[in-house]
């Protein structure tokens, strides 16, 4: 017992009163981060290699080592039971929304909840040790210990979903600003004669430069129309995956002049024309809020100068005339 009262009052002279705690807190960390890798691996079962063999999954395998070892997210497959969403309604969905992302890889869901795990762990660890560092130097409250521990890790782990938001915003603005133009390109390609599917492939080459993430989009529908998959359920995919409006409207569009027989170069023409006018009515949208956003600088950067300037003199001249009376 004697060793155990010396231990807790060296780390109270050392960390402050909540030594002990943060001392237990950080054994307790330490022994998480020794453990995790092995309650992570995933034992390898005997019938994998029947079933790699019986799926020509083994080959796949030989050629990856033959080319210098798996890939990252490879890597990350053996954890996939811990860093993939467990229902296939979630998975879905955080696919869904990394496809809107521009990310497409196969191992996408998987980088990305391991994006979280690390940031979010390595944070912690990180105002962890600078918590310890700064009980130290100055005797720190509970909460403050939480807030230099806890915040900081929920920033770490919420960052990637942060940046996954901001690139699809990025992303539907970029599609939504190229998409008329490219309306009015493929409606030109369509009346010079060619076919639908050659003019997604040269609006996708033309667009690559201005709109790469729209030139992807139509790149997408062009290689899985090549693979022999059905134009309408490309054309969906497109829609489900891009999730905007304008977008949906044209893939509907084409899938009724398909299914009625109509010219699909008067769905186009029809379809931009509208699509011009609604980036007319965007840009005036986006003119008329300019007033409002000037009015706080205005008040700010403009009157205060200007009544300097009004005033400054009279209450200079008042000011003298008050001393000289005096």
């Amino acid at each position: 017992m004697e060793i155990f009262s010396q231990i807790n009052t060296l780390l109270t002279d050392l960390l402050g009163p909540m030594g002990p705690l943060l001392a237990l807190g950080g054994v307790g960390l330490l022994l998480i981060i020794v453990a995790l890798p092995t309650m992570l691996q995933k034992k390898k079962d005997p019938l994998d290699n029947i079933r790699a063999l019986r799926t020509g999954k083994a080959v796949d395998t030989v050629e990856k080592l033959r080319r210098g070892g798996p890939s990252k997210a490879d890597k990350l497959e053996r954890f996939a039971t811990y860093l993939e969403p467990q229902t296939a309604e979630e998975l879905s969905a955080t696919r869904m929304k990394l496809l809107r992302a521009g990310y497409r890889g196969k191992g996408a869901v998987r980088v990305f909840h391991f994006s979280q795990f690390a940031l979010g762990l390595g944070i912690l660890v990180l105002g962890l040790l600078y918590t310890l560092l700064k009980s130290t130097q100055t005797e720190l409250t509970t909460q403050t210990m939480v807030l230099y521990t806890i915040l900081p890790a929920a920033v770490g782990y919420y960052a990637p979903v942060y940046w996954v938001t901001r690139r699809i915003a990025e992303r539907q603005q970029q599609i939504t600003e190229g998409f008329p133009d490219a309306l009015d390109m493929m409606l030109v390609c369509v009346e010079a004669g060619q076919s639908l599917d050659q003019s997604i492939i040269r609006v996708g080459n033309e667009a690559r430069n201005g709109y790469p993430a729209l030139a992807e989009e139509f790149e997408t529908v062009a290689q899985e129309v090549k693979a022999g998959k059905e134009r309408i359920a490309v054309l969906r995919d497109m829609s489900e995956r891009v999730g905007l409006s304008d977008i949906t409207s044209f893939v509907t569009t084409l899938i009724q002049s398909a299914s009625f027989g109509t010219s699909i170069a008067d769905a186009l023409r029809v379809y931009s024309a509208e699509m011009r006018d609604k980036r007319i009515m965007r840009a005036e949208e986006k003119a008329n809020t300019i007033p409002t956003k000037l009015t706080l600088g205005t008040m700010l950067f403009t009157l205060p100068p200007l009544l300097v300037i009004l005033i400054g003199p009279s209450l200079a001249g008042f000011a003298g005339k008050m001393g000289g009376g005096g």
